[in-house]
């Protein structure tokens, strides 16, 4: 097995919890909150979608789906567009509503299947590649890509832990 198929295993697993995260649930499962400044099940899906979304594009040099195929638009978020979730406060936690978990998982779907055609053409040598020098040591797309697997994981198990919760 090449690390690009274990990669190609670690995204699945991603979307098969994305959707068991959101399946079934309305509107006030998805925007629940178990304390005031908890994150609901709706902005943990979106973020991590927004950051799988915002750090692979940079990493192949692709155009973000967000912008591409009109989500920014769709969502009708409150924010800037290249917000990505990251530091947000509970009241812009609040403001990622959406009306249906379709729309959720539509844009999961979309990035996932821009990750894994990017994914499929990743070469062994290509994972050494240099993709962000403002760190020390500068971040290789080996590293990257395991850091969003990782930031993913654990999101949407935070979004299945609330789920439980709130439903």
């Amino acid at each position: 097995m090449h690390a690009k198929d274990i990669l190609i295993d670690g995204y699945n697993r991603i979307q098969e919890e994305v959707h068991a995260a959101v399946e079934g649930l309305g509107p006030d499962g998805l925007h629940a909150r178990p304390s005031p400044d908890a994150n609901t099940v709706a902005w943990l899906i979106w973020h991590l979608t927004r950051v799988q979304d915002d750090h692979i594009a940079d990493a192949f040099g692709l155009d973000q789906v967000w912008l591409t195929q009109d989500f920014q638009k769709t969502f009708g978020l409150d924010l800037p567009r290249h917000d990505t979730g990251y530091g947000h406060t509970s009241a812009k936690v609040a403001k990622v509503r959406v009306d249906s978990g379709d729309l959720l998982t539509g844009y999961y779907d979309a990035v996932h299947a821009r990750t894994l055609g990017a994914l499929r053409e990743v070469a062994a040598k290509d994972l050494e590649r240099i993709v962000d020098e403002r760190w020390d040591p500068p971040v290789t797309l080996g590293a990257r890509l395991v850091s969003v697997l990782s930031d993913d994981l654990q999101h949407v198990g935070q979004a299945a832990y609330v789920r439980g919760l709130v439903s």
